[in-house]
C-alpha cells in the first residue's frame, strides 16, 4: 500500500512550523488515541509524520526524497527513536506516553535501552567521493566493563528488584477528562532489567560502562556527495542493560582545483586559443580517468560545451557525463604583424561593419 504524504496526514502545508505541527498533532491525537476507543492505525500514522516532520533532519530529507528514498534510510524505529511524546502527551491527557511504543511495535512491556549515538566528521577528496574509499578511524566512546560484563554488579551477583517484583515495568493507571489512561514506565530502580546489584561494580561503580577507544574502518561508497552522511549499526555507546547506539559518519568532501559537480555529472572549463577556435584543432583534456583527446572544430565558438559521455561520477544506480565548456581566450597584445592579420581579415569579412550594423539596429529597437 502507497504511503499517505506526512503533510496530507496531519492537514499541514509544507512551510508549516513546528508549532504549527505540534498543534495539528495534538488535535488529531486526542482523536485517534486508542485509550479513547479511537483507530490505533491511525494514531500511528499521525505519530509517524508528527515524529518526521518535526526533527529538522529527517523532515530534510523526507522533503528531499520523499517516501521512497526516505523509507530506505530509516527504519520504523529509527523514525521514533529519540522522539519525546511525554512532553506533549502530558499536555494532552496530562500523563506521559505511557505504552505508546509498546503499541508500535508490538508490545514486549519496555522499549529496549539504548546507547548514545556519535557523530564523526569526516573530510575526504573529490576523487575519494567519486570512486570510493576506505577511512580507518578512531573515536573515543563506553563500552561494556569487562570486569562485570556490564552488569554493574560485583562477581555479577543480582537479586528480584523490590520495586517492581522483577518485571522491570511499573504501571500506573490516571483518570482524565477523557477516561482511564493506563501508563507503563520502565522501573527506575533496575532500569527495565527486573534484577538489581546484590554489590555494585567496584571498577565502573556499577554503571556497566568503561571508556575506551575504538578503531573503525568505515567503506565509503562511489559518488557519495557532501553532506551525506553513513550510519553504523552498534557502533555508538554502550548502555547498562541496552544495546549500542549507533555511529554516524558525516561527510565534506573537499572541492576539486579544476572539476565542478552537479549530481553525477562533472563540468570543466578549457581555455583554448584564438587561432585554436578558428582553425580547429585536438586538445587533450582531463577526466577523472586520465587524459583524452576531444577535437576542436574549426570556427568553436566560446561557450561551446562538449559532452563525454559516462566520465562523470558513478554511484549506485549510474554513472554521470562529463561537461567540457570551452573558453576562448582572445589576445591582449598583439605585435605589428598581428595586428596586420587581424585588420585585414576584418576587412575581408566585414566584421565590423556587421557587428556595428547589427548592434545599432538592435539598441534601435529598444527605444535608444
Amino acid at each position: 500500500m502507497t504511503k499517505r504524504d506526512y503533510y496530507e496526514i496531519l492537514g499541514i502545508s509544507k512551510t508549516s512550523s513546528k508549532e504549527e505541527i505540534k498543534k495539528a498533532y495534538k488535535k488529531l491525537a486526542l482523536q485517534y488515541h486508542p485509550d479513547k476507543g479511537g483507530d490505533a492505525e491511525k494514531f500511528k500514522e499521525l505519530s509517524e509524520a508528527y515524529a518526521v516532520l518535526t526533527d529538522d533532519v529527517k523532515r530534510q530529507q523526507y522533503d528531499q526524497f520523499g517516501h521512497a528514498g526516505f523509507d530506505q534510510r530509516y527504519s520504523q524505529e529509527d523514525i521514533f527513536r529519540n522522539v519525546n511524546f511525554d512532553d506533549i502527551f502530558s499536555e494532552i491527557f496530562g500523563g506521559r506516553s505511557g505504552g505508546i511504543f509498546d503499541m508500535f511495535f508490538g508490545g514486549g512491556g519496555h522499549r529496549e535501552r539504548r546507547g548514545n549515538d556519535l557523530r564523526y566528521d569526516l573530510e575526504i577528496s573529490f576523487e575519494e567521493a567519486a570512486f570510493g574509499t576506505e577511512k580507518k578511524i578512531r573515536i573515543p566512546r563506553l563500552i561494556e566493563c569487562d570486569e562485570c560484563e556490564g552488569t554493574g554488579a560485583e562477581h555479577k551477583e543480582t537479586t528480584t528488584c523490590s520495586k517492581c517484583n522483577g518485571t522491570g515495568e511499573i504501571r500506573k493507571t490516571t483518570r482524565t477528562p477523557f477516561g482511564m489512561f493506563s501508563q507503563v514506565s520502565t522501573c527506575r530502580e533496575c532500569e527495565g532489567t527486573g534484577e538489581v546489584a546484590k554489590s555494585r561494580c567496584k571498577t565502573c561503580r556499577g554503571s556497566g560502562l568503561r571508556e575506551d577507544n575504538m578503531d573503525v574502518n568505515i567503506k565509503i561508497p562511489s559518488g557519495v556527495e557532501n553532506g551525506n552522511r553513513l550510519r553504523i549499526r552498534g557502533k555508538g555507546e554502550a548502555i547498562k542493560n541496552g544495546a549500542p547506539g549507533d555511529l554516524y559518519i558525516f561527510l565534506t568532501v573537499k572541492p576539486h582545483d579544476i572539476f565542478e559537480r552537479e549530481g553525477n555529472d562533472i563540468h570543466l572549463n578549457i581555455p583554448i586559443s584564438f587561432s585554436q577556435a578558428a582553425l580547429g584543432d585536438e586538445v587533450n583534456v582531463p577526466t577523472l580517468d586520465g587524459r583524452t583527446k576531444i577535437k576542436i572544430p574549426s570556427g568553436t565558438q566560446g561557450g561551446t560545451v562538449f559532452r563525454l559521455i559516462e566520465k562523470g561520477i558513478k554511484n549506485t544506480y549510474e554513472k554521470g557525463d562529463l561537461y567540457i565548456h570551452i573558453i576562448v581566450k582572445t589576445p591582449t597584445k598583439l605585435n605589428s604583424n598581428q595586428k596586420f592579420f587581424f585588420k585585414e581579415l576584418a576587412k575581408e569579412n566585414k566584421e565590423k561593419l556587421k557587428i556595428e550594423k547589427g548592434f545599432f539596429e538592435k539598441i534601435k529597437d529598444i527605444g535608444f
